[in-house]
């Protein structure tokens, strides 16, 4: 999957400004105790956006102790709700895009004599009929996730594991009400995409919450009125995104497979490679035209074989990523690649190399050919005209290219597309305002998000 401009709304008419960013393997989470008593404990909603990074048995939203409600996704992708030990739907539809943002909503009403409409699902406005295993609520019956027990509930996650890996924005919960998914979402009148709108004005009910995460110093904090404060497990601010459901941004690409692949976290921003071979990752944007920016942060790295730049979506090179585009190459005193997938040729210019905890910012001007390497903010290569090179004809002329990392050896590598899963201080952004950098953005390029590529790309 790749996200090209028509896949992207330059005006939502609402815009969510930022996203919490989970973590598996940090086992990131927002946990809450409802004590107070619900509103009614036999209809309720539950409604978030999400870009996931991947599956393998994770719950967005879950309950544990008590009577269990478990929302998650498992290693096959399908979507399961579980309530108690017996009632239970899983989805036939499989859920794997980790390049786009999507909702889910799900809701109960066990007063209505019509079983299968005692609890619905919803994927992006379409209510979800097709189910492997489905099993109906009983009439009256009441649902845990609501209730004022005292027991945790948890946004990503619950004590044992399951933790969400992606991202996560506008979660809402309803206390008391069976609500369509025209409560938290329309579709574009111009493109036909599901999209978000602003859900403050709903009844939320007693037990109720709205998490919109724009308080990095309070990523649980509930501004439904209610106070219904998660406790934050394991998020920093820097897990605080601007990456949203109204605004993607590129991340790198798990399903863009190579022969060796790196390891992925941090939502896909992270990648880890090691042993003897070459590997690569590439981004989940790809661009036929305009001028775009990016910057890598060097994590570590065993040794100086790693290339970095824009490939080429329409060459597959599954064994040699590194020759896979218009790359800077970190050794022979740091050079320019230019490749079709199969050879590539060189510069013999010695432009300077990158260290661990460098900054390796890049630019590339498709409607010129022309691409720039940065260190830590000064320019090593300037307008460097890749299209004129021998085994460019992949880069140019409508081919569709996509920032590109490569690596042999051990490494660990951190792609900051504008929200980066670090500590940044720069506070750079592009002209609209977009991305957080450790450099300057050069004029006239822009940060690779959805927005940018609808008006530019």
């Amino acid at each position: 999957m790749i996200i090209l401009g028509t896949n992207s709304i330059k005006d939502t008419g609402y815009d969510v400004a930022n996203s919490c960013r989970f973590n598996s393997g940090s086992s990131d989470n927002l946990s809450i105790a409802l004590s107070s008593t619900a509103t009614n404990t036999k209809k309720g909603t539950l409604s978030f956006w999400f870009k996931t990074q991947g599956f393998n048995q994770q719950y967005p939203i879950a309950k544990g102790a008590g009577t269990i409600f478990y929302l998650y996704f498992n290693s096959s992708g399908q979507l399961v709700w579980q309530n108690a030990s017996t009632n239970t739907r899983i989805t036939n539809q499989v859920f794997r895009d980790p390049t786009a943002w999507s909702n889910i909503v799900v809701n109960f009403d066990t007063t209505q004599s019509t079983a299968s409409n005692r609890q619905k699902m919803y994927f992006n406005g379409t209510e979800i009929t097709s189910f492997g295993t489905s099993n109906d609520l009983s009439l009256n019956q009441s649902i845990s996730i609501f209730d004022g027990d005292s027991n945790t509930r948890a946004i990503s996650g619950y004590v044992g594991g399951g933790y969400w890996n992606g991202y996560m924005s506008e979660v809402v919960g309803i206390d008391g009400l069976q609500l369509d998914p025209t409560s938290f979402g329309e579709f574009d009148e111009d493109s036909g995409i599901w999209k978000p709108k602003d859900v403050s004005g709903l009844t939320f009910g007693n037990n109720g919450f709205y998490l919109d995460f724009e308080d990095s110093s309070a990523l649980g904090a509930d501004v439904s009125g209610n106070s219904n404060n998660f406790t934050v497990n394991n998020l920093t601010a820097i897990d605080q995104s601007t990456d949203t459901c109204t605004n993607n941004f590129a991340t790198l690409n798990p399903l863009y497979t190579f022969t060796n692949n790196f390891t992925y976290s941090e939502g896909n921003l992270q990648v880890v490679g090691g042993g003897n071979s070459w590997r690569g990752a590439i981004g989940t944007i790809g661009i036929t035209k305009g001028k775009w920016f990016y910057e890598i942060k060097i994590i570590s790295s065993t040794n100086t074989y790693f290339y970095h730049g824009f490939g080429s979506y329409d060459v597959y090179a599954p064994s040699t990523p590194h020759k896979n585009g218009v790359l800077f190459y970190n050794n022979d005193g740091g050079e320019i690649y230019t490749g079709d997938g199969t050879t590539h040729t060189s510069t013999s210019a010695n432009y300077g190399t990158f260290a661990q905890n460098d900054i390796m910012s890049l630019a590339v001007d498709y409607d010129n050919s022309l691409f720039s390497v940065y260190k830590n903010g000064s320019a090593l290569v300037t307008n460097y005209d890749f299209g004129s090179q021998t085994y460019s004809s992949n880069l140019k002329n409508g081919k569709t290219i996509a920032p590109l990392l490569s690596h042999y050896g051990s490494s660990t590598y951190v792609a900051n597309f504008g929200s980066p899963p670090y500590s940044e201080s720069g506070g750079n952004s592009d002209a609209n305002g977009y991305g957080n950098f450790s450099m300057a953005v050069p004029s006239g390029y822009f940060s690779l998000n959805s927005k940018n590529l609808a008006e530019f790309g």
